[in-house]
């Protein structure tokens, strides 16, 4: 996994994670600091052998974008994988996202006027405004920034999460009393 220079990942959805080959590079080019390592995972050479990093952390702080790219998986992660008119969240692959005004009427492809539907829901609608078919989105789309995007990925943990990743993936989150 990979933490920026102030030790949050450098993505929560998907998770940031580089093949053990890169990992091993940035260490000997110096570009990252080993925060954990595994410790049944030795990596051999003819001359060394060390210990594979699980954590890593760069050493030279990388901004995060503030707009984030306008991308049919950063809808879906907007809008939880959630259809905008049913309510019920869907795998990604049963997802599709729906024009709110439709194009035949002007809509634009855009962040505010793009939403994530269901099969069912975006069929229903068709080229109709919400309104005209008794369909009222749950929420009204926004431009979401990285900040909003990285905490509702932080969400949606991966399906595989190593151990000494989860102190890094949460300890920024607000505790329970």
């Amino acid at each position: 996994m990979v933490l920026n220079a102030d030790f949050r990942p450098l993505s929560y959805y998907p998770l940031s994670l580089w093949p053990w080959q890169e990992a091993i590079k940035a260490v000997f080019l110096g570009r990252v600091s080993v925060v954990h390592e595994y410790d049944d995972a030795i990596i051999h050479s003819p001359r060394m052998e060390l210990k594979l990093p699980s954590v890593i952390a760069l050493k030279e702080y990388a901004p995060t974008h503030r707009r984030p790219a306008f991308t049919r998986f950063n809808v879906f992660l907007r809008d939880r994988f959630t259809c905008q008119y049913c309510g019920r969240r869907f795998p990604t692959h049963d997802l599709t996202f729906d024009h709110v005004i439709p194009r035949c009427r002007g809509g634009r492809t855009n962040w505010l006027n793009v939403v994530t539907a269901c099969g069912a829901c975006n069929l229903r609608k068709g080229s109709k405004l919400p309104k005209d078919c008794g369909m009222p989105l749950i929420r009204e789309p926004f431009r979401p920034n990285a900040f909003q995007l990285q905490d509702i990925g932080r969400r949606f943990p991966p399906n595989y999460l190593h151990e000494s990743w989860r102190d890094f993936l949460y300890w920024d989150s607000e505790l329970e009393e």
